[in-house]
């Protein structure tokens, strides 16, 4: 197996000890030659000039290939695109586009007066300043909110022909997940690069309730077996090896690339990475 194309997601920090992780975690990551970092929009917009920010300052002082995400939550449209004018302006070409999900006490997602209503809105309006590399969300698991699996896969080639190049997914614990979607978006029509997205499990806990809200699908065995591990202690073996099984059976059977979901936890994501070959090859620039 050759060495696969990663990309991981960060997080912007909210306060001085976060921004300190965030470039740990950078600072461990880059060296592995990423295609592309992404730096998420917090729920319900709320980190939206963190957002901003942390983008500017990762392009400028990294050397990485930064993508920045951009939701519809709580802005107008103006709004929207004048804090993509703000990426383009620092040098910023690459955009991951999503809806974004409701604001804190919200339910449901309820477009703001004059503001996007949809993910599919804001790709058209986005693709038509001709700046930006659109990249968007894709699911493999029913999105909870979607009528039906077909209505997901139906929304992903709208999304796709309205200007987007390239979809990443969420994330999911066995490789059937992933190939099974692939193959129905073949069905449909898309033949865009689907990325399939990675959650190495740095909290079985935590990442298990994190997946009942995102509609993912635990598996049985995977239960029964961190149930044992943290008996045992032995869960960040477990993780480790969990994750990079499935990450092998992903190129083994065709998957493009892999993006990780960092959370600004680099060290499984590392480990991971050196296990599937992937290795050092630069250096950070500048970050202070």
């Amino acid at each position: 197996m050759n060495a696969p194309t990663v990309s991981f997601e960060f997080f912007p920090p909210q306060n001085l000890e976060a921004s300190f992780r965030l470039w740990d975690t950078v600072q461990t990551l880059a060296p592995l030659d990423p295609s592309f970092v992404s730096v998420t929009y917090g729920a319900g917009g709320t980190t939206r000039d963190l957002t901003r920010d942390a983008v500017a300052t990762l392009h400028k002082s990294s050397g990485l290939n930064v993508a920045a995400h951009l939701t519809c939550v709580n802005a107008t449209r103006e709004e929207t695109l004048a804090i993509a004018r703000d990426f383009a302006e620092a040098g910023v070409r690459e955009i991951v586009a999503l809806r974004g999900d409701a604001p804190k006490g919200q339910d449901r997602f309820t477009a703001m007066a004059g503001g996007f209503a949809n993910s599919l809105e804001l790709i058209e309006a986005l693709a038509a300043t001709g700046d930006f590399k659109i990249r968007v969300g894709a699911y493999p698991d029913r999105h909870p909110e979607a009528a039906s699996a077909r209505a997901d896969i139906d929304w992903l080639k709208a999304k796709l022909d309205a200007g987007a190049s390239e979809a990443i997914t969420q994330f999911f614990f066995e490789a059937d997940t992933f190939f099974r979607f692939r193959d129905d978006c073949a069905a449909a029509g898309i033949t865009a690069p689907i990325i399939p997205g990675i959650l190495p499990i740095e909290s079985w806990k935590g990442t298990r309730n994190f997946a009942k809200r995102c509609g993912t699908k635990v598996p049985a065995w995977m239960e029964d077996a961190f149930d044992k591990a943290e008996r045992d202690g032995r869960s960040d073996l477990l993780a480790t090896a969990i994750c990079t099984e499935l990450c092998s059976e992903l190129i083994d059977g065709g998957a493009p690339a892999l993006h990780f979901y960092t959370l600004n936890r680099p060290e499984l994501t590392r480990d991971v990475c050196h296990a599937l070959g992937v290795t050092p090859k630069l250096e950070l620039q500048n970050v202070a």
